[in-house]
This record gives C-alpha cells, sequence and structure tokens, in this order.
C-alpha cells in the first residue's frame, strides 16, 4: 500500500492511475480518497490521476493530537504527496474541505500549480456565519465522541446540502453513507477541530485571493447554498477565476453529477494546459453599469 511522508511524519495513503499531467484530487470532510473513484476512472484515461486520504483518514495516519491538524497542514499535505511522488506542477482539485485546502495550497505553494478547482468550498465563510458555523463543529465533535461514526453518518449524509444527491442517486448515496461510517472517530473528530473550525473566514483572504495568478476554476452546486456567496467573492477576487454553477446539485458534485462535473473540470483543464486560461480585462471591473461616465 503506498504512502506519502509529510514532513511531521504523518503518512498519507494515496492511489494514481493513468499517465500525462498530473492532477491531484483531495477530498471533503465527509468523503475520503474513494469518493474521487468517478474521476479516477474519467481522469486517468488522459492524465496522471492520485486521490490521496487526508491526515486522520485511515489508511493514512490518524494523529492523536488535534495539534497535529490545521488548514496550513492540509495544504502542505498536497505539497508532500507531489514531494513524495517527484511532482514538480500539478492541476489540483479540491472539493469542501478538500477546495479550502486547494486554495491555500495556491496561496502557499503557487509555484507548485498548474491550475486550481475550488470547489463546494465556503462553509462558514461568511462573515456573519463564523459563530454558527464554530458551534456546530463542536456539535459535531461532540456527537461524534459520544454516538461514534455510524450513528453520525446516519445523521449528517442527510444534511440540508447533501439530499439532493440522495434524492438523485439512492445507490451511490448509500455507498457515500457508508464509507462515512467507516471513518475514524478520533481521525474526524480532530479534523473537525484543526481544520475545519479554526480555518480563516475567506473574507479575511480577499488579499491573498488578489495576488493569485494561476488558472483557477471556482465550482459550485446552485443548491449548495454555503457556498454561492463565497464563491462570488473568489470570483470577483482571484483576477485568473472563473466560477462555474452546477443546476439543481447541492454539496457533493463530483458524486451527485460525475459528468457534469467531470465535463466542466476537463475543459478547464485543457484550457490551462494549453495556454489559453486568460487573467480578468481590468476593462471588466471599471465600477460602472453600462460603461458609461
Amino acid at each position: 500500500m503506498p504512502y506519502a511522508k509529510t514532513d511531521d511524519g504523518v503518512k498519507l495513503h494515496y492511489e494514481e492511475t493513468g499517465s500525462g499531467t498530473p492532477v491531484v484530487f483531495v477530498h471533503e470532510f465527509a468523503g475520503d480518497g474513494r469518493s474521487w473513484e468517478p474521476q479516477l476512472r474519467h481522469f486517468g484515461q488522459r492524465h496522471r490521476a492520485i486521490a490521496y486520504n487526508a491526515r486522520g483518514y485511515p489508511p493514512s495516519d490518524v494523529p492523536l493530537d488535534a495539534a497535529s491538524y490545521s488548514q496550513d497542514r492540509a495544504a502542505d499535505d498536497i505539497a508532500a504527496v507531489l514531494d513524495h511522488l517527484k511532482i514538480g506542477k500539478a492541476h489540483v482539485v479540491g472539493l469542501s474541505m478538500g477546495g479550502f485546502a486547494t486554495l491555500h495550497f495556491g496561496f502557499r505553494h503557487p509555484e507548485r500549480v498548474r491550475s486550481l478547482t475550488v470547489a463546494g468550498c465556503g462553509y462558514g465563510a461568511e462573515p456573519g456565519k463564523r459563530e454558527q458555523f464554530r458551534a456546530e463543529g463542536m456539535k459535531v465533535v461532540e456527537f461524534i465522541r459520544t454516538e461514534g461514526m455510524a450513528a453520525f453518518a446516519e445523521k449528517y449524509a442527510y444534511g440540508p446540502t447533501r439530499v439532493q444527491f440522495a434524492n438523485k442517486d439512492p445507490r451511490g448515496f448509500a455507498e457515500f453513507q457508508r464509507m462515512l461510517a467507516e471513518h475514524d472517530a478520533t481521525g474526524s473528530a480532530n479534523t473537525q477541530l484543526g481544520v475545519q473550525r479554526e480555518r480563516p473566514s475567506l473574507w479575511d483572504l480577499t488579499d491573498k485571493m488578489k495576488a493569485l495568478r494561476v488558472p483557477t476554476l471556482v465550482l459550485t452546486g446552485d443548491e449548495d447554498w454555503p457556498c454561492l456567496l463565497p464563491g462570488v467573492l473568489m470570483k470577483e477576487n482571484i483576477p485568473t477565476a472563473a466560477l462555474a454553477v452546477m443546476p439543481n446539485c447541492g454539496h457533493i458534485i463530483n458524486l451527485e453529477d460525475p459528468d457534469g462535473f467531470n465535463r466542466i473540470v476537463g475543459g478547464f483543464l485543457a484550457q490551462a494546459d494549453a495556454g489559453r486560461w486568460p487573467e480578468r480585462d481590468p476593462r471588466a471591473t471599471a465600477g460602472t453599469i453600462l460603461g458609461m461616465r
């Protein structure tokens, strides 16, 4: 079983398939490397496609100390996987927690980026939602610690932005819920404490967004309510960002509508590889409505 080792000694399990330009997939809180199977099969036909389990998600190591988990660690763990595989630059595709890690990877390691796909990113980011998100995060931790992962999966899987998946694809949703129940309780609780609750608001990162110059795709479902305004914020502030919204979709867009997700991301990667991804024309943000002064 292949592992990459981080600078603090944590082993991260990964899988890869295909050859060509590398694409790394970074999973969400309720997922793991297996969540990217539809993408590994699709992109592995044209790319070197890689998915790994974050720290806290077996068969990756599960550090017992919550201090071993943070947003910066999550971003640097992407670099650790690239280092182990001797990859200089890669396309990085992340969903939700993985979308935040992908964005921060762009901030911290822009020289390693071919492109960024920041999908389903925004939970708890709005200034007026910060304390609610942190409070709900503590309820998640307490529930996991007292009731266990099986009970947590029964409850968490039916959140307001996940029921869309259950309605569209009951069989796929059942598989997602089963895999969530298999997660490690300590790893999930520590991830919630160290990564999810403590990450900075996107509204505090606009200066870093404005400095990004790598091709960036912001992607969300139109019923993924916590990500809609944050998606617009990233579009407004990242000069190289495009915003795509998938219709009638919730949070788990890569599983809920894999064909649509793969089509949008695949077209983006092709443009980025061709050197045809644009930076926004400054005239598009001139501040007038009709162009008249």
